[in-house]
């Protein structure tokens, strides 16, 4: 009886057990559902390109699992941080407000999108969240009002008003995805003087070789460096690559062939590198020594070092190869010239960071020619989200000006950002940048107010590397989670 009894006891604790696995699992498949997730992150309006929306579901389905324990940790009792935000801001008549709709951002990527009332001038969109920022009207023409300097601050996520639709701007989607590496991709870029060949580099240390012509094909693999790859570059005949490697290489690669042609060792890690445009048997790379090397191509021996004040993160040199640009770790730029036939190098000016932060620098790209300063110019970007524009003086010793700079969110990765090489032509100045919010934006430099003035959304984590090809019709960019796409423009009369 007594064995009956307890039987009888512990059978309904067994089943309350069974009933509670049962919800959990019912809970836990519905919340990581990535067939619902990607579906509920990417909705289908009547007006959108079913092909974008495929492919942007394919990768919102990848991603699923990951990204709903990632966004736990952004949600308290159901409401992110943007519909607390809202709600304490909200105007006093906000249920009455009209506020004009919209197709969702995603299916417009590349397109522009006219406002239609003063409300709509500060709607703000945020990266995972529809929810709009209910200000007044007169809240907004007061801000419109402000006067700004030349040095302006913006959100990555500025959707304020842009101009009317300009062929320049509009993408008409993706020309092409690579999804073969797990790893983050730290840089991209294309071929010299190319519109089809292009590489990438990741935290695993490989390195690949693509062609993004139809088919869009992976054609080499580089594997050889055992850490991430910091940075590479294509010599002038696209023949070779030159990588350099947190793992203290810098390796030279035979892209025919797909085998590493030279080693040449360091005693601190590589973390910029590039050909010189000139004398091709001169490789010029920043080293985590605060170093400065040149390096014969033929012999890997060092030619010449020069120091600076922190660890060299990015550099470029000039298109006559006399001087090199380059930034480090405290945000300073340097100013290095170089003789083209000894490689010999020597400083000649600095120019010193006015954020209190130092903050190391991720970019730093050479242009031959700008139309705001009548003469080359150079553009630096740092992790506290500094972009700076500087007007050149070659007679000067390449002495560096500040024309304009633009203070975006801060970055946690190293983001890279770019010229605009055929919107540059246009009025203003335009740079394309990569976010922490998996967007990737171009900026016009010399607005004051509004600098944003498009977006493309496709990736499902943070936009590290950005790319122009030679054709200036494609742009590449690549994210954390290793995804690379290919964006095509569209075609102008």
């Amino acid at each position: 009886m007594a064995e009956s009894t307890t039987i009888q006891r512990s059978s309904p604790e067994g089943d309350d057990h069974e009933l509670n696995e049962e919800n959990i699992e019912k809970k836990k498949d519905f919340t990581a559902n990535p067939e619902f997730f990607s579906c509920m992150l990417q909705p289908a309006p009547a007006d959108s390109d079913p092909n974008y929306i495929g492919i942007r579901r394919f990768l919102l389905h990848r991603k699923a699992e990951s990204g709903v324990l990632r966004r736990k940790d952004w949600r308290c009792n159901g409401k992110g941080y943007v519909a607390y935000r809202n709600y304490i801001s909200r105007p006093r008549n906000w249920e009455t407000l009209q506020i004009p709709s919209r197709p969702s951002t995603p299916g417009n990527s590349g397109r522009w999108m006219p406002s239609a009332s003063p409300v709509s001038q500060l709607l703000e969109s945020d990266s995972w969240n529809s929810l709009k920022d209910l200000r007044s009207p007169s809240q907004a023409s007061q801000a419109l009002s402000r006067t700004t300097s030349f040095s302006s601050n913006a959100s990555d996520t500025d959707d304020r008003p842009r101009r009317r639709s300009e062929p320049a701007y509009s993408f008409v989607g993706m020309h092409c995805i690579f999804d073969q590496c797990k790893a983050m991709v730290t840089v991209i870029k294309f071929g010299h003087m190319s519109s089809d060949l292009l590489a990438y580099g990741a935290t695993d240390g490989s390195l690949t070789v693509c062609s993004v012509s139809m088919p869009p094909s992976a054609i080499k693999q580089l594997i050889g460096h055992s850490k991430d790859v910091t940075d590479f570059d294509f010599s002038t005949n696209n023949q070779y690559i030159a990588s350099s490697s947190m793992d203290k290489t810098v390796r030279v690669w035979d892209i025919s062939r797909g085998l590493c042609i030279r080693v040449i060792y360091g005693v601190s890690s590589q973390l910029c590198i590039r050909f010189h445009p000139v004398n091709n048997n001169f490789l010029s790379a920043g080293n985590a020594k605060k170093e400065i090397n040149v390096f014969n191509f033929s012999t890997g021996r060092t030619i010449s070092t020069t120091v600076v004040d922190g660890e060299v993160t990015a550099m470029d040199h000039d298109h006559t190869g006399q001087f090199i640009f380059c930034g480090d770790s405290q945000g300073c730029i340097y100013t290095v010239s170089m003789n083209s036939h000894t490689g010999a190098l020597s400083r000649t000016h600095r120019n010193r960071s006015s954020s209190k932060h130092r903050s190391a620098v991720t970019t730093v790209e050479y242009r031959t020619f700008s139309l705001l300063a009548r003469g080359p110019v150079l553009l630096a970007f740092t992790r506290d989200g500094s972009l700076s524009f500087f007007s050149i003086s070659l007679e000067m010793k390449g002495y560096l000006t500040l024309r304009c700079s633009l203070k975006l969110a801060p970055r946690l990765h190293s983001i890279r950002a770019s010229f605009c090489p055929l919107l540059s032509l246009e009025k203003g100045e335009y740079i394309v940048a990569g976010s922490e919010d998996a967007n990737v934006y171009f900026y016009d430099l010399t607005r004051p107010r509004n600098t944003c003035v498009n977006k493309l959304q496709g990736h499902g984590y943070p936009v590290i590397g950005i790319a122009w090809n030679h054709g200036e019709n494609l742009l590449a960019s690549s994210d954390f989670g290793g995804t690379v796409i290919v964006w095509k423009r569209a075609k102008t009369a």
